[in-house]
């Protein structure tokens, strides 16, 4: 990778757990970055940078630049900088909309390269004080179909590797549209659904009552407003109108629910339980797509860690783990990605001799 120093400009969670997953790595790449004195304090203090920039304009000595603050924010820093890149700069983004970056790009002549990217994930408190060396590793990171062929499209691609996430290319105005539909509405959905329940005007507290189920669907309503402003504003008409497609999809059960017509809910709740099983198994662009295995288990105390021991044996390394069906007392499906199919079958054949039954 031809990149050996890399400016973040703003250490909050992304930045920081970029810096932190950069220093993880064991690289040589020099850190550089440029926040608020009591942030680079505390990342100075844990080793995690190696320089501390006076001002914004000082990142156009690094080979690669990274916006980590608000999309609002980011987008001004974005322009104030373009016209200072040279030659060979890689310029990118955080940010959880890429269209007005790419408009803004495209206006004239310009001697670096942008890359635009989004890594799909995150935490729901932010700040340095939250990242995560581990926040990237297995994450999409999604980036901008307009770097393909570029001539700095290879380094940042190994980049992301080093990160631990896994590439995929969008069209940056595609990439609004979905966001909108599948980090957006959700975000909101949580805030609607949590102040809901909490409106009600009983003395009993609804919330007192809350499960697993409950709390899983209202966790990202914990989320930072000041993170998410300068999204909302910026993806609006996006936005709103995948609350409009989510309200029509809302009517059509409560009309159903009202006419007993529990033929199509059925349909409904089978049609969403197919999609949602297949969210792991769809690998359709991802630059390095992972190998799913699924194995049944059966409900024991130490038996995920049965089969970790039996892969770590063979040295074989578990890409992602998910839960995915269980019965209590009886035992469930647990996926396991690997990074190779040539692992997979590895790591299938080693199950096997452990007595692990597999779900093909």
């Amino acid at each position: 990778m031809n990149i050996n120093k890399i400016a973040i400009i703003g250490l909050g969670l992304l930045g920081g757990s970029i810096a932190k997953a950069i220093k993880r790595s064991d690289s040589q790449i020099k850190v550089y970055v440029y926040d608020k004195k009591n942030v680079i304090e505390n990342a100075s203090n844990e080793n995690i940078i190696d320089f501390n920039l006076e001002k914004i304009e000082d990142a156009v000595c690094c080979d690669l630049i990274i916006l980590c603050t608000p999309t609002e924010l980011s987008l001004e820093i974005f322009k104030k900088l373009i016209p200072l890149l040279s030659e060979n700069s890689i310029i990118s983004d955080v940010c959880g909309v890429k269209g007005i970056f790419e408009k803004e790009w495209n206006k004239g002549q310009n001697k670096g390269v942008y890359i635009g990217g989004h890594p799909m994930t995150g935490k729901e408190k932010g700040g340095y004080q939250n990242s995560d060396p581990l926040l990237f590793e297995n994450a999409v990171y999604i980036i901008s179909e307009s770097a393909k062929g570029n001539k700095r499209e290879s380094d940042f691609l190994q980049f992301v590797k080093m990160l631990g996430a896994r590439a995929i290319y969008l069209d940056p105005f595609l990439h609004d549209k979905v966001v909108a539909n599948v980090s957006h509405l959700p975000q909101l959905l949580s805030i609607a659904l949590l102040n809901t329940v909490s409106s009600n005007n009983n003395k009993t507290n609804y919330l007192d009552f809350a499960a697993g189920g409950f709390k899983d669907l209202t966790r990202i309503a914990s989320s930072d407003f000041n993170v998410w402003e300068s999204i909302l504003k910026m993806n609006k008409f996006e936005i709103v109108e995948t609350i409009n497609s989510f309200q029509s999809n809302l009517d059509v059960l409560k009309k159903n629910l009202e006419f007993e017509d529990f033929l199509s809910l059925r349909s409904l709740f089978e049609n969403a339980k197919t999609n949602r099983e297949s969210i792991a198994e769809n690998k359709k662009g991802f630059i390095t797509p992972l190998f799913d295995l699924f194995i049944f288990i059966n409900d024991e105390p130490g038996i995920l860690f049965n089969i970790t021991k039996s892969l770590a044996k063979e040295n074989i390394n578990i890409k992602d783990i998910e839960l995915q069906k269980i019965r209590e007392n009886v035992g469930g499906t647990f996926r396991l990605s690997f990074s190779s199919l040539e692992e997979l079958e590895k790591a299938k054949t080693t199950l096997k001799k452990s007595g692990f039954v597999i779900n093909i």
